[in-house]
């Protein structure tokens, strides 16, 4: 059986607001019992807040169906990590690390820098300051040289008032600056993609991914073997389809999902 994947900052809502046609295509997928899970590399709000976001705009699904790196990053830390987990990430997605033993820096010393196994980094937005980027600086050149995880590789994304810049740049710095190679949980690496396939119960040949980053969404779902289909909303720009990366087709919107699947997919 085919599943679909589905970003959803860019393809189900823009900001506060549903995409026009979002909630029936969501509806659509849900009457026809086609295998799906929600994939985003939002990190600002738990999932409790994005199923709640969703139920505002008549789309009604439960945790269980959204995959957000955090959830990844607290399955690879468990299994991976001892000591402290050092989260720079805003204060409502801390809930979904309860799980873990995890400390919350305000200034870094000798001490904490020997108990801190990882440094967390997800987006915070306009709350990063150079103090607080100079804090996981300082973790990750401690001698204990805990390891750096990324929540996602995102570059940007489009907010009400314009694009704005995403948790990718201040790992990058982080890399640059400590030398630290940062273990990424969240699109576009190929561990994300991997974890939907497994959640879902389908292999890639049999999964398709709809999103509105050319890089993360599509290039990252099709490096990890998945079929990638590009929305003309969210971030899209026209300059991204002439970047070398070719998806399995182009939507004005995920309102064209439900026809565009019945013709290309069902059928086959």
């Amino acid at each position: 059986m085919n599943a679909l994947l589905l970003d959803l900052d860019g393809v189900i809502y823009q900001g506060e607001q549903a995409i026009a046609g979002a909630a029936e295509a969501v509806r659509w997928v849900q009457q026809q019992n086609i295998p799906h899970l929600f994939l985003t590399n939002t990190t600002s709000r738990p999932r409790s807040a994005l199923v709640k976001k969703l139920a505002s705009m008549n789309i009604s699904i439960n945790e269980s169906q959204l995959l957000t790196p955090a959830v990844a990053a607290c399955q690879w830390i468990k299994k991976n990590i001892t000591g402290d987990i050092a989260l720079f990430i805003p204060d409502a997605t801390k809930s979904e690390f309860q799980s873990l033993p995890t400390s919350q820096i305000t200034t870094v010393t000798p001490e904490q820098s020997r108990q801190t196994g990882a440094v967390v980094v997800g987006d915070m937005g306009d709350r990063w300051t150079f103090t607080l980027l100079n804090q996981a600086f300082r973790l990750l050149m401690s001698e204990s040289r805990p390891a750096l995880i990324a929540l996602g590789m995102t570059r940007y994304w489009r907010a009400d008032d314009g694009l704005r810049l995403d948790a990718g740049p201040i790992v990058s710095a982080l890399q640059y600056a400590s030398g630290v190679k940062p273990t990424v949980l969240g699109k576009p690496a190929q561990p994300f993609y991997q974890a939907a396939l497994q959640t879902l119960g389908v292999s890639a040949e049999h999964a398709y991914m709809i999103g509105d980053d050319i890089r993360g969404d599509v290039d990252g779902a099709q490096q990890a073997g998945i079929k990638a289909m590009l929305v003309k909303t969210g971030k899209f720009q026209s300059a991204d389809l002439q970047l070398g990366i070719t998806p399995l087709a182009c939507l004005d919107s995920v309102a064209e999902l439900p026809q565009w699947w019945q013709n290309t997919v069902a059928g086959h």
